[in-house]
């Protein structure tokens, strides 16, 4: 599977601190610009309660939960797309991510520099939108002078590719990123094989103070990147990092203390993590049994034999039958015996579309 999300900003937004709290992977972080020159990749598990009630249900030997990628990618500033800074070393990373993650500034401290020398969230957020618009124009144009000769010649394929340059070329000397124009289905495999940087999903991480985290509302930079991000149709989460580093040294119960006396319900980095999860097109399915209880990784849309295979390629191979009752369904039946006997446990073929919060149990043959 294999899906990472890229933690992208200017330098100093809190960026690396952000990923060190996420990954508890020790990533360098400095007050100064380029602390962070290779992408810091991290495993992270993702939070689901669904796990910790089939855990109780089932008694397990052990349980194993699911996880995803985040790679920290080093801070971009004005011309990257034209080498400035480390930019085309950065933004070629960026192009390897599958979503991006886009942590803004929104708090003020004199004691961290900021590269423009003033805290604006907005303009922080069109820099680098337009660093990656303006990389991405320049793949476009490439391809563009080279399709427009056989458009000419009246090339079907052609025809049909430079239609869909011509929107992207558009877009981007309008400064609009690559998925803000509709394309139909077919189209967009077109567009996927340009592997545009503005064409990859985002949400936007609003990054505030610690005293300023039960209101951010009241935060006036953060209400500039709500409205922002809704022209981008994207998601804000709101966190602090620093924050957020302090209650990843802690452990469960402890961090449960430390949001109580917060007033807090759940992390700011649990709501990333779900957000950028689902963000990436990700779902989760479970299995359960008395060695083991496990959550497992799907893109959204596959079918249950694709579904076996992330567990074994054997499982694809051979696949019989999909056993298969809803989470809802087995807690409320309390056991899977009960379930059974309530009807709810189905037997899925091949052509059954996998759906989150599935429990199955696969039945092969090889």
């Amino acid at each position: 599977m294999a899906l990472t999300a890229g933690i992208v900003g200017l330098p100093n937004v809190g960026k690396s601190t952000l990923f060190n709290a996420i990954t508890q992977a020790g990533a360098e972080s400095a007050n100064y610009p380029f602390c962070t020159i290779d992408p810091n990749v991290g495993i992270v598990e993702v939070p689901d309660e669904r796990l910790d009630k089939l855990t109780e249900l089932v008694k397990p030997k052990k349980t194993v939960p699911t996880a995803f990628e985040f790679t920290d990618i080093a801070g971009i500033v004005k011309g990257a797309s034209k080498g400035e800074g480390l930019g085309n070393q950065f933004l070629s990373h960026i192009r390897q991510v599958d979503a991006i993650c886009h942590v803004v500034r929104c708090f003020e401290d004199e004691n961290i520099t900021h590269v423009s020398g003033t805290v604006d969230p907005i303009s922080d957020i069109e820099t680098i939108n337009l660093e990656l618009i303006l990389a991405d124009l320049e793949t476009v144009t490439k391809r563009f002078q080279r399709v427009e000769k056989l458009a000419r010649q009246k090339d079907k394929e052609a025809l049909v590719e430079f239609d869909i340059l011509s929107k992207l070329k558009d877009a981007f000397e309008n400064e609009k990123p690559a998925r803000s124009v509709e394309f139909t289905d077919e189209q967009l495999k077109t567009v996927k094989g340009l592997h545009l940087l503005t064409q990859k999903p985002i949400l936007y991480v609003a990054n505030v103070g610690e005293d300023e985290l039960l209101d951010a509302d009241q935060n006036p930079y953060v209400a500039k990147v709500k409205a922002f991000a809704e022209t981008d149709a994207a998601e804000v989460i709101i966190i602090s990092a620093k924050v957020e580093s302090e209650i990843a040294e802690l452990d469960g119960e402890e961090k449960d203390m430390f949001l109580e006396e917060l007033g807090i319900p759940e992390s700011g980095l649990d709501q990333l993590i779900k957000a950028t999860y689902s963000l990436l097109g990700l779902a989760t399915y479970f299995t359960a049994g008395e060695q083991e209880v496990r959550a497992w990784t799907f893109v959204k849309g596959i079918k249950a034999p694709q579904a076996a295979g992330i567990i074994h390629t054997d499982f694809e191979r051979g696949f019989i039958r999909a056993e298969t009752v809803s989470y809802d369904d087995l807690v409320d039946a309390g056991s899977m015996s009960v379930a059974k006997e309530r009807g709810k446990v189905r037997l899925e073929g091949k052509e059954y579309i996998v759906k989150d919060g599935d429990v199955i149990h696969f039945r092969f043959n090889v």
